[in-house]
């Protein structure tokens, strides 16, 4: 069973081992929308502690996409004898069964503070931890079901005393109050969506607006991860344990940088960051794909990428700039314009956030800076 760890002031993802008189027993749930969270049995909540059932296995992505700095507990699980199928360049072929959950969550500054912690989603770097009750506040839980139809979406709303999550369809806004560490604090909303709005992000392709998983694709899970007693590559572990089938050798696997690891190149980390957060729109089939900006890992450098593209039907999203990148010039470029701001008709990603993502921000315009050329 993996495991995450604690660090300093701030309590990131973990996963706690220890048994607990109410073990969970995950379960596929064919039809309809189980009132509880619990229902589904991928975890519990005992003992001040979030113990994952057997068999629910954890997974980090190389970079996560931005939710306004919360952090996210990832797990996937598939009924026994069933697994999935590799896909070099879209997200692993799950089978019908899998259910697959994310639980928003933020670390609390103390216990007696109503403030949250403001951290980047470090859960891949953080190894052998506990996820404990009374130092994080849980927000919501995101169920996707692999059903005979289809993928589902299901959300659950944690309720203030964090004993259960319940089926909340109509979304919800909760405020919050951001704290940095050394004294400045942001009161924002965040926004659970609406089980409507689940398609903005997860109809990946326009041409049969179907839901689909974004993070587990080849590329976002390419990465070593800490299991309780050792560690391994997220792929190869599917591999060892029955959870993949039909993958190529290794070297053949694509691999995304992690956004924020020093020692990966301002051209690969920034790449990674539009990929993760605004690729499953803007791909040649993406609800975006009219916009002809398409921020793809694999997308050349060109028009495409948006490298001196005049925008498309953008209005208001222009900020009265011409093109979506220009080359050493981030402040007159639309995408950083678009990223820098929270106005509802003019941020991009539309959805998903209230708040600027800073370190994001300064990492995308650090990139376009380092680019050579001009617009005409």
């Amino acid at each position: 069973m993996p495991v995450l760890r604690c660090l300093g002031l701030a309590c990131a993802v973990i996963l706690c081992a220890a048994c607990t008189s109410h073990d969970p027993d995950p379960r596929y749930i064919s039809e309809g929308n189980p009132k509880r969270l619990a229902d589904w049995g991928q975890f519990s909540t005992a003992n001040d502690a979030v113990t994952l059932a057997e068999n629910v296995l954890a997974y980090d992505l190389a970079t996560p996409l931005f939710t306004d700095y919360a952090h996210k507990l990832r797990t996937v699980w598939m009924p026994q004898g069933l697994s999935a199928d590799y896909r070099q360049g879209d997200t692993l072929a799950f089978p019908v069964g899998t259910v697959i959950t994310k639980t928003f969550y933020y670390p609390l500054k103390s216990k007696t503070s109503a403030s949250v912690l403001k951290m980047d989603d470090t859960s891949a770097a953080l190894l052998k931890g506990e996820l404990r009750l009374s130092q994080v506040r849980l927000i919501e839980t995101r169920v996707l079901v692999h059903r005979n139809e289809g993928w589902v979406a299901i959300p659950y709303r944690w309720n203030d005393e964090q004993t259960e999550a319940l089926l909340h369809r109509t979304g919800d806004i909760i405020p919050l109050t951001l704290d940095d560490g050394f004294g400045e604090q942001t009161a924002f909303n965040y926004v659970m969506p609406n089980v409507n709005q689940c398609a903005g992000c997860h109809a990946i392709d326009s041409n049969n607006r179907a839901l689909k998983p974004i993070g587990p694709k080849v590329r976002h899970l390419n990465k070593p991860y800490s299991y309780a007693s050792f560690q391994e590559n997220q792929l190869q572990h599917m591999i060892t344990t029955g959870r993949l089938i039909k993958a190529p050798a290794p070297s053949q696997w694509p691999k995304n940088a992690s956004s924020f690891a020093a020692e990966e190149s301002v051209d690969a980390r920034a790449r990674s960051y539009l990929d993760i957060n605004c690729s499953h729109c803007h791909s040649e089939v993406g609800p975006a794909d009219t916009s002809g900006l398409h921020l793809e890992t694999h997308t050349p450098y060109g028009p495409s990428l948006g490298i001196c593209k005049l925008a498309i039907a953008a209005g208001r999203g222009t900020g009265n700039r011409k093109h979506d990148i220009v080359p050493g010039q981030p402040q007159q470029s639309i995408l950083v314009y678009r990223m820098q701001s929270v106005e509802a008709d003019v941020m991009m990603p539309e959805i998903g956030r209230s708040l600027a993502h800073t370190e994001g921000v300064t990492l995308v315009s650090e990139w376009i800076l380092s680019q050579d050329g001009h617009c005409g």
